[in-house]
């Protein structure tokens, strides 16, 4: 690891603090063999989620935050909001697509509104916004399930691809 190189201006107490909290900031957790492989993240991802309800074009799911998807705050994590987004935007888009449409993710955003605490529990509404010959948008909106606050909005756009035949 290279050595830190700070300003002559900047008092050693601030350097200190700040190697301290950049040093800090990583992998604090190491995640056992066992969950370490392709695919292993998603699953523990899709273990989260109860489907509540499914149609045409909207697809609601609840989950409670558990300890492994928080961060150092003991809120969900942001990598674990994007790939819950991601999750149930691509099974909101497939009522509408057809599975001989190839989906692929093009841009998901992810908007932080509040955070969700350990143990809460959140609903999570998808819906299409718009879906064509070729492009696909699907709007996701995170909300704790007690107080009816939003936690999250994401919008995930896919492209629509056609499988290629040989």
């Amino acid at each position: 690891m290279a050595a830190s190189v700070a300003s002559r201006e900047m008092p050693s107490e601030t350097v200190a603090k700040v190697n301290g909290i950049i040093t800090s900031a990583g992998d604090s957790f190491v995640l056992p063999a066992k969950y370490e492989g392709e695919g292993v993240h998603s699953d523990l991802i899709r273990s989260l989620l109860k489907v509540q309800h499914i149609h045409r074009g909207r697809v609601t799911c609840i989950f409670t935050v558990k300890p492994y998807v928080c961060n150092r705050y003991n809120t969900l994590h942001g990598g674990a909001v994007g790939s819950i987004a991601e999750i149930v935007a691509i099974a909101c888009a497939r009522t509408v697509v057809h599975k001989d449409k190839e989906l692929f993710l093009g841009e998901l955003s992810v908007s932080y509104l509040a955070a969700a605490v350990n143990q809460a529990e959140v609903m999570i509404d998808a819906s299409v916004i718009r879906s064509g010959r070729n492009l696909t948008v699907v709007a996701i909106e995170f909300k704790l399930k007690d107080k009816e606050i939003s936690t999250y909005l994401c919008r995930a756009t896919f492209y629509n691809m056609p499988v290629a035949s040989l």
